[in-house]
């Protein structure tokens, strides 16, 4: 009987053997950085670390254009005030009542006579 005992319990830690070193062999597989689990986690991880780095740039150029703006608003904001109190103070002056003169017609001096002239073909001959 003691016999039997050993044989199973041989047979059962060699049985447990090979499924620890199938085991290894598949974790290892598993995270290849090559073309496992471990690769595709690897690659995802630079790939957050890159967009953390763009996301930063992203929210200080924000950053940046938000303060220019205030600045561009401000100037517009007193640019409009003086521009209202300018047309205020338009409405102020006094109104001129002035109407054009009526026109006379120009009379038109009489055309010139042209400078050169053509010569019938009789004078040229002579």
């Amino acid at each position: 009987m003691d016999f039997i005992a050993d044989i199973l319990l041989i047979s059962g830690a060699l049985g447990a053997g090979v499924y620890c070193f199938v085991l290894a062999r598949r974790l290892a597989r598993f995270n290849d950085l090559e073309n496992g689990v471990g690769g595709a986690v690897a690659v995802l991880s630079a790939q957050v670390d890159d967009l953390t780095k763009t996301l930063a740039a992203a929210q200080r150029t924000a950053t940046n254009s938000t303060q220019s703006l205030d600045g561009l608003t401000e100037r517009a904001e007193s640019v409009a005030k003086r521009l209202e109190l300018m047309v205020a103070s338009m409405h102020d002056l006094p109104e001129e009542h002035t109407e054009p003169a009526p026109q006379e017609p120009v009379e038109q001096a009489p055309a010139p006579e042209p400078m050169f002239m053509r010569r019938p073909v009789e004078e040229r001959a002579q």
